[in-house]
């Protein structure tokens, strides 16, 4: 492994939780996560390339980004962790589980995803993310933020208020417009190798949690349960795509009941048939 570690902010005591952000967040976007959970586990919130204090080269593929988290793991001390991720974050941590699996104990994915099975489909997705990382770099980081968070896909954000939403806008203004187009061109969906093959080898513990009004990431996360072992799936009610923001108590409690599950026997376990339970 050749991996470098990233920057990282880090909280709490015990074993180690993995808290992976997704595209134009940061390891500060997912800081009340691991404040929930201080007391319990040492969270790991990397900058992800191209984000943060984490620069991305313009050759940094979606392997070497893994080969990155696991040599933050390692940086930190930890051999092992439980990982939770979100959208892009969430296709990384079920990377390192295909990668890197005993570097895993347990995944949580919010928004997840496997990548794009079909070649066009990942052909023209490509074709968009390039298009969108070209105007990132020629139009700067305001015109690219306002456009990011206009998408549809974060029309229930929008819905929880003009605090919440400002502070969203704020916090990714202060990214690098060039990192942030090399992360689109090499993390995106289209950028990173297909991963459903390798799903029925990932034994370890899978929740994953989708926004009920989020339907797209709700079809993909009760697909991929159909592919995993051990995996059951949560929709929260009332939210989005980014759900832990939407309503974070909610998610937060699955979030610990999983947890609370996997530390337990293994009869307390998803088992092989996936369930489905709301928050």
């Amino acid at each position: 492994m050749s991996g470098q570690a990233l920057h990282c902010e880090r909280c709490g005591r015990g074993p180690a939780l993995m808290l992976l952000h997704g595209y134009t967040g940061s390891g500060r976007s997912m800081e009340r996560i691991g404040r929930a959970f201080q007391d319990r586990y040492e969270s790991l919130a990397p900058d992800l390339p191209g984000h943060g204090g984490s620069l991305a080269a313009a050759g940094h593929s979606f392997d070497q980004s893994l080969d990155d988290l696991v040599a933050t793991l390692e940086h930190a001390g930890h051999r092992r962790a439980h990982w939770l991720g979100y959208s892009m974050g969430a296709r990384l941590a079920l990377g390192c589980a295909v990668r890197h699996p005993r570097r895993v104990a347990s995944l949580v994915l919010l928004a997840g995803r496997a990548g794009i099975a079909d070649p066009e489909e990942r052909a023209s997705r490509r074709r968009a993310d390039e298009a969108l990382a070209d105007r990132l770099e020629t139009q700067g980081i305001e015109a690219f933020v306002d456009e990011w968070l206009a998408q549809p896909l974060f029309a229930t954000l929008r819905r929880s208020g003009a605090e919440l939403l400002a502070q969203e806008r704020s916090a990714r203004l202060a990214h690098d417009a060039r990192g942030l187009a090399t992360s689109l061109r090499r993390l995106g969906p289209a950028a990173q190798p297909p991963l459903f093959d390798a799903l029925p080898r990932v034994h370890v513990p899978v929740l994953l949690v989708a926004g009920a009004l989020d339907t797209r990431f709700v079809a993909e996360a009760r697909d991929l349960a159909r592919r995993l072992p051990h995996a059951e799936v949560c929709v929260i009610p009332e939210a989005g795509h980014a759900a832990h923001l939407e309503r974070p108590d909610a998610f937060l409690r699955a979030v610990d009941d999983f947890l609370r599950r996997v530390e337990r026997p293994a009869s307390s376990l998803p088992s092989p048939a996936a369930q489905e339970i709301a928050s």
